[in-house]
Formats: structure tokens, sequence, C-alpha cells
């Protein structure tokens, strides 16, 4: 009986057993089946987002392929989830978010704490090492390699030229080690970041005013171009290359071939290169002819791309023939474009033909631009509104040509507002398409005396001006107030805006009471004397000379700037300057009336483009100052961006002790302690309403060198923004008063003002105090000190150093302009 209990007990158990057996066998089979459903979801939206992407319609396949990443997750496929955040970057990239697309490509790749911001400084060393790193760290797979190739490319497309560079070499490596991993299109993207390179060598050369980084650039850019050409011909050459890759290597080589001897023409030491290159245009310009058949093997997009880049590199050659054959190419794309029904691709196509056609060309640009505004593509539209206003100027219709440049620096304004930084391909190069088209404007309005001009041209000024200075920094929106504004010019006199139209200097002043003055000077007159005077300040041997030299320049410049506002002027106050580029070096406290100087009667400021932070008095309760120094010889000094043969600067010590003196708490940082990390660390743990340096610096047409010497490196403007970050996060205005004691504009720079106002941006400071050259430390020591009295006693920082320069003239050693005309105030008076 017992043994029966037994067997019955076994039996239930195995009944039992096979029973949790099948409902767990049912149970893995159901999960694996909704595995396999989930994956086949995920694998047939990818598909989707390939085939809306090749539509055109970008944004449907980015929702496409985030609902597809969001499955991935949830069936936590790590590899579907990285192919589908790769496939999401190509969909921004479309759109043109390519900040957005680099996130992305960030987040596949699991590059922790890789900045996409765009930039056009270049690595530093331990940046480079840094990347490095995180990319030996990827598991290299087909899906990683072309996640590292698009972010190659992605990184050309927000500026990051250096580590698009970095990234690609490293792909191309990782690519040749892979069995039957094909190279071309990761050859192209280098080739391309190389052009880009070369493209921005070349760009700087044209506005860089400083000689000796001039000659630097020259140096440089023939080398850069070489690389960039011997990768497009090394596609060519392979055999294994897809025939479009190598259609894309030759249209990039003609166009780079063609850019690269225009560049020359002017550069007598490179006649034999010259030579060179132009002995190669017409043989690769009748390659591309004789395999024409390959623009009709790409899809209808890269066709239409294709051919509209090849029809423009034929216009640009001296071959006479060939424009024909340009208008063919042209006619052929905007047939493409129509069969597709690509708005965007019929206006660019209409546009070329505008420009290819001169004597229908308006009706070209105006039916481009209706397009282009039909799908509000306002970078487009720019384009046609800019041509437009150059035709009607041409055949001297000004009303016409006002209202095409006004359209067109509105659509500037958008595009700058909407796309800034986000998207390389959608900034305008500044100083070449950019620039032109505000003065163009201005000189129309004043010209036909436009209703309400005065009003205009300033305003215009005022974008001109701030544009100016974001292209600079390649910043994004600055966050600053019009002075126009302001209640009642927060206690300023009047508001001085001069201009630089080239033939002529405007001169417009507004008053509190909402009056403009407005008055012309000879241009060439008035620039004469400032270039006179830019070089007796800069030279410290001419400068001996003192007023002799000095007086008959700034005389002349105050009888054609100041005299004819002189009526509207009371007889003291505060001027507020805005200064275009040939202007910005000149101190303007130095012009003289015949018996005084401007200093001696107005306290002044400058800013760019008519706008700064909220003016506000510094209050004394509050003035704490983070104060560093350097006094000896540092590793800095030999930085390569740093300015050449630097020496210590003596009367530090006694700089700082003053400036401790005169504030209610500070901390003072000297040589080594002074160096970039205790800085960053000082400036992080405390509200300072003031940071003093006493150390070299430099202004500069060129960005990256610009920027204050710590004991290890020069810190340019970018890392200045960088350390101060943490800072501008505790508060909006994190520094009320900047002074850089030490400082110069590099030899033969105009745009001093621009680098000025670059640092007090990037430090979120609502002024800044710096000097235009290098001045005697000892006097230095005299200004400062008295400068910080009258700040303690509770004056204006723009009344204040007006003081002190007046003190300082008054001592017979310092009488010399050298000693007081070189300090500048950027940014709030009060």
């Amino acid at each position: 009986m017992i043994k029966w209990k037994y067997c019955l007990k076994y039996a239930l158990l195995g009944i039992l057993t096979l029973s949790i057996v099948l409902t767990q066998s049912s149970l893995l089979l159901a999960q694996s089946t909704e595995k396999e459903t989930h994956i086949q979801q995920a694998e047939l939206l990818t598909q989707v987002g390939r085939k809306q992407l090749n539509q055109g319609q970008a944004a449907e396949a980015l929702d496409s392929w985030q609902q597809a990443t969001k499955i991935y997750h949830q069936i936590k496929d790590a590899e579907g989830v990285s192919g589908s955040l790769i496939n999401q970057n190509f969909a921004l990239q479309k759109l043109g978010l390519h900040s957005q697309a680099c996130e992305k490509l960030v987040e596949a790749l699991k590059l922790n704490n890789w900045n996409c911001n765009p930039t056009i400084l270049e690595l530093t060393e331990y940046e480079k090492s840094q990347l490095i790193a995180a990319i030996h760290q990827l598991k290299i797979t087909p899906i990683s390699l072309l996640g590292l190739q698009s972010m190659g490319q992605v990184l050309r497309l927000v500026g990051k030229l250096n580590e698009s560079e970095l990234i690609l070499e490293k792909t191309l490596l990782f690519a040749k080690q892979t069995p039957s991993k094909e190279i071309s299109d990761i050859l192209l993207s280098l080739g391309n970041t190389k052009q880009s390179i070369y493209q921005r060598a070349r760009d700087e050369y044209k506005w860089i005013e400083e000689p000796v980084f001039r000659e630097t650039i020259v140096d440089s850019i023939p080398q850069k171009a070489q690389e960039s050409l011997d990768i497009y011909q090394l596609l060519v050459d392979r055999t294994s290359s897809p025939q479009e890759i190598k259609l894309q290597a030759q249209l990039n080589r003609l166009n780079l071939l063609l850019d690269f001897d225009e560049w020359l023409t002017d550069k007598p030491k490179l006649v034999n290169t010259r030579t060179k290159v132009n002995q190669q245009i017409q043989p690769l310009v009748d390659i591309i002819l004789q395999n024409s058949s390959v623009f009709y093997q790409l899809s209808p997009e890269q066709s239409i791309q294709a051919q509209l880049k090849f029809a423009k590199s034929l216009s640009k050659t001296q071959n006479q023939s060939l424009q024909s054959v340009a208008v063919q190419y042209t006619t052929s794309a905007l047939e493409i474009a129509k069969n597709i029904n690509n708005q965007l691709l019929k206006s660019k196509s209409l546009g070329a033909l505008g420009k290819l056609n001169p004597y229908e060309s308006q009706t070209y640009f105006e039916e481009a631009l209706s397009l282009a505004q039909s799908i509000n593509d306002a970078d487009v539209a720019y384009e046609w509104q800019q041509q437009l206003g150059n035709l009607f100027q041409k055949q001297g219709k000004s009303k016409r040509a006002i209202q095409a440049y006004g359209a067109a620096i509105d659509s500037i304004t958008q595009v700058r507002d909407n796309l800034l930084h986000s998207n390389l391909d959608a900034q305008f190069f500044f100083y070449e398409k950019v620039e032109p088209v505000y003065r163009n404007y201005m000189r129309l309005l004043i010209a036909e005396q436009y209703p309400n001009f005065e009003r205009k041209v300033i305003k215009t000024n005022q974008q001109l001006q701030l544009a100016q200075l974001e292209d600079y920094l390649k910043c994004g929106k600055l966050d600053l107030i019009a002075l126009d504004k302001i209640d009642n010019f927060a206690g300023a006199s009047a508001i001085i805006h001069i201009i630089d139209l080239d033939d002529t200097i405007q001169v417009f002043a507004q008053f509190p009471d909402s009056s403009i003055h407005h008055h012309s000077a000879d241009s060439k007159l008035v620039k004469n004397h400032v270039n006179a005077l830019l070089s007796i300040l800069q030279n410290k041997e001419l400068i001996s000379n003192g007023k002799n030299l000095i007086i008959p320049h700034s005389q002349a410049l105050y009888k054609q700037l100041i005299e004819p506002l002189k009526k509207s002027l009371p007889s003291s106050g505060t001027l507020v300057f805005v200064l275009d580029k040939s202007f910005q070096s000149l101190p303007m406290g130095i012009l003289y009336d015949g018996k005084d100087y401007l200093f001696q009667h107005y306290s002044s400021s400058e800013t760019l483009g008519s706008k700064v932070r909220q003016p506000q008095a510094l209050s004394q309760k509050d003035s704490n100052a983070l104060i560093g120094g350097i006094s000896t010889f540092a590793p800095s000094f030999y930085d390569p961006d740093a300015p050449k043969g630097l020496k210590p600067l003596p009367d530090v010590e006694a700089e700082i002790a003053n400036v401790k003196k005169q504030t209610n708490s500070s901390i003072g940082l000297l040589n080594k302690e002074f160096n970039t990390k205790r800085f960053s660390e000082e400036m992080n743990k405390k509200d300072f309403t003031i940071l003093h340096l006493t150390t070299h610096a430099q202004f500069s047409s060129i960005s990256r060198k610009t920027g204050f010497l710590t004991w290890d490196e020069l810190v340019n403007i970018r890392q200045f923004g960088i350390l101060l970050k943490g800072k501008a996060q505790i508060r909006q205005d994190a520094i009320e008063l900047l002074v850089l004691s030490a400082c110069q504009t590099a030899k033969g720079n105009k745009i001093s003002a621009l680098g000025i106002a670059g640092v007090a941006a990037q430090a979120g400071a609502r002024s800044i105090i710096a000097t235009l050259w290098l001045v005697d430390s000892k006097s230095s020591v005299v200004l400062m000190n008295e400068f910080y009295k009258n700040l303690k006693n509770g004056i204006h920082k723009a009344e204040a150093l007006r003081l002190a320069q007046v003190n300082l003239m008054a001592i017979p050693e310092y009488n010399n302009p050298y000693h007081w005309a070189p300090y500048l105030l950027v940014g709030s008076w009060l």
C-alpha cells in the first residue's frame, strides 16, 4: 500500500514537472516569437526609413528610424540601437541639423563626453590624445566603421575639420584591415575634409590682417591643396573605385584646381605651382565630358547636384566654348528636378541658369526665389535676393535694389537664427558673401535719402557688427540689448556710429531725445590719417616724438569725425562709440580739437553692433576680485599661438597688491599659481565680480590667437569660455568687470575691438578694459591704482577710467599719449 502511495507521489511530481517544463517552453517560445516580431517590425521600419530618405522625405525617415530605435532598446539589441542611431544621423544631415546628427553618432559609438559644438579652433594635443584613445576602444564592426565614417563627414560639416581628418584617417586604417571592405567612400570623405581644410586656410588668408600670420598661412595653403588633390587622383586611378565615386572625385578635384588656380594668380613666388595646376584643368574637363554617361547613372538628386557642380566649374574656366556646355548641363539638371518635382533643386538649377544667362538672369532669379520662398528655404532665397540686388544696382534701379538687399538681410538673419553653427553649409563666408550685402544696402539707403534712412542704416550696421562678432566667435546668438532700447541711454550723452562704406565715412549720432545727426567724411582723407596714427601708436620707437607726430593726424580726424557734432553735444559726458573695422584699433579719446584731447572732456565706451549687456553700476559692497599675474619667464611664453619675443612684466606684484587693496575681498594668483587648472578652480569656487589679469594678452583677427597667458599656456577665447562655463551657470552675468592690463593688438590688425568684445562675450562680462598696445608697466600700476580708487568712490567705470587717464597725463614722465591713450573700455560704461 505504501509502495503505491510512493508511486502515485512520484507520478504526480513527474506530471507537475512535465507541466512546468511545457509551460516554460511555451513561455520561451512565446517570448522568442515576440522578439522575432519586434525584430521584424524594427527591420521593416528601417527599410521604410531608407525608402523615405531616398524620396527626399527626411523628416518622415527620421520618425521611422526613431521608432526602430525604441524597439531595439526594448529588446535590448545593442547593435540594432547603434545602427538605427546611425540611420537617424543620415536623416538629420539631410535636414541640415548637423550638430544633432553628430550627437546621434556620439550615442551610437558611445564616445562619452565628446563635444559636437562647432568650432574653427584646432585640437590641443590633450584633446587629440583623448579622441584617439576613445576611437581605439571601439569594437571594429561594419556598423562601427559606418558610424566612424559618418562622424568624420558630419564633423566636417560643423567645422571641426581637425577632428574630421583624424577620425577619417583612423577609419581608413581600420577599413584596410577589414577583409572585403570597400574604402573608396572613406577616401572620398577624407579628400573632402582635406579640401575643406585648404578652403579654411584660403578664406583666413583673405580676411586676416596681420602680415606675419598671412605669411605663415600662404606657406601652408599649397600643401593643404595638394593633399586633397592627391586623394582625389588616387580614387580616379583605383580600378576598384565605383564609377559614381570616381565622378565625384573628378568633380571635386576640378573645383579645387580652379579655386587653387585663382588663389595663385597674384603669388609671384608660386608661379611654377600655378603653371602645373593650370595644365591639369582642361585635360580633366575633357575626361569628365568623355564619360558624361556616368551623370545619368546616379540617383536623380545626385545627378542634379553633380551636373550643377560641373556647370559651375565650367563657368569658371577661361575656355569660352565651355560656357554653352555649362548651360546644357544646368538645363539638364533643371529637367531632372522638374521630373522628380523637387522644388529646392529646381530653385538651385534656375538660379544657376540666371548666373549663366545675363540677358535673362532677372527672370531666372525671380523664379528661383519664388520656389525657395514657397518651401521657406531662407538659405537659398538669400542667394537669389542678393543676385537680384546686385542686378538692380547695376541697372540703376536703386529702389528695387534696396528692396532686394533688405529682403536678403532678412533671410540672412533668419538663417543665422535657425541654423547658426548647426550646419556649416548654411553659414555664409562672412567677409565674402554677407558683408557686401549689408554695405551695399547702407550705401543705397544713404544715396537715395530713403525714408527714415538714418534709423535703417543704424539698424543695418548694428546687424552687421553683431553678425561679425558671432561669426568671429562661432558661438551662436549673443544675448545682448540694443543701446536705443536702454532708457535714456543709461546716462550716455550720445551714441556715435562711424561706418566705413569704402568711398565715404558715414557718421551718425543718436541722442537721448531720439534725434539723429548725420554727416559724411572723405574716406581717403580719413583713412590716411587713421593709418598714419595707428602706425605711430603701435611703434614704440616712433612714439618718443610724442605730440609732434600724433597731433596733426588726431586733429584732422577730430575735424572730420567729431567737429560737425560739436553743436549737438554737451560740454562733457559719456560718448558710446560703435566703430567699424577701420577704426577699432584707434583710441577715440586721442582725437584732438586744437586745444584738448577728446578724453579730457568725455568718458567713452565702445560696443560692437550697438548692443551691450544691460548697463549696471558696479556694487562696491560686492567688489570681489580674482587677480592673476605673471612677472617672470613662463612656459606659456613659448606657446605657438602667443606673441613672439615676450619678456617678463615688471611691477606685476605692485599692481596685484593695489587691486587687492582697492577691492573688498580678493584672491591673487602669481606666476606658477596662475596656471590654467588653478585659475579655473578658483574662478568657479566663488562669485567674483571682477577678474583682473596682469599678464600678456593678444587681440588678433584670428580667434585662436586671441587670448591671455596663464603660467602654462595661451588661453584663447574658446578655452576661456569653457573655463567659465560653470561660472556662467551660477549667474547669467558672471563677471561685472574684466581687466586685461598688459595686452597688445597684433601688428597690422585694425579690428582689435572684435577680439576684445569676443573675450568679453565668452566671459559673460558686462564690461572689459584692455590696452591696444603693451604699455609701460610702471605707468600701468599708477593708472590701475587710480582707476580702482575711483571705482571704490562710486564713480562709474567709463568716468573712473577717464579720470585715471587724466591723472596719468598730469605726471610729466607719463604725459606722452603712449602711456595714457591705449586703455579701451568695451561694453557697459556704468
